[in-house]
């Protein structure tokens, strides 16, 4: 339980802070929800990760994206027993 200083400041536990990541100097924003506070780390507690590991990722997701496609188009007509092209004429006289 902490308590309110005549400053309107309060003090984090340091087990509370060390679960959620906050350390001092971080920025936290508080917001209302009802008759409670909540606190919520702000954005400098985020991990910054550097353009060439953000661009690795993107590779790495594009990838399995690729894969992923490649395998539904194999699956997709082999099963289904329609074309994409046959949902256009569906209901309309030839």
């Amino acid at each position: 339980m902490g308590k309110i200083t005549s400053k309107y400041q309060v003090s984090i536990p340091k087990a509370l802070a060390e679960r959620v990541g906050v350390k001092p100097g971080d920025d936290v924003e508080w917001r209302v929800a009802g008759h409670e506070f909540r606190v919520v780390p702000g954005r400098s507690t985020e991990k910054v990760v550097s353009t060439e590991e953000r661009l690795k990722m993107f590779d790495a997701g594009t990838r399995r994206q690729a894969a992923r496609n490649g395998r539904r188009r194999v699956e997709a007509t082999s099963t289904r027993g329609w074309k994409r092209e046959d949902l256009y004429d569906r209901g309309r006289t030839r």
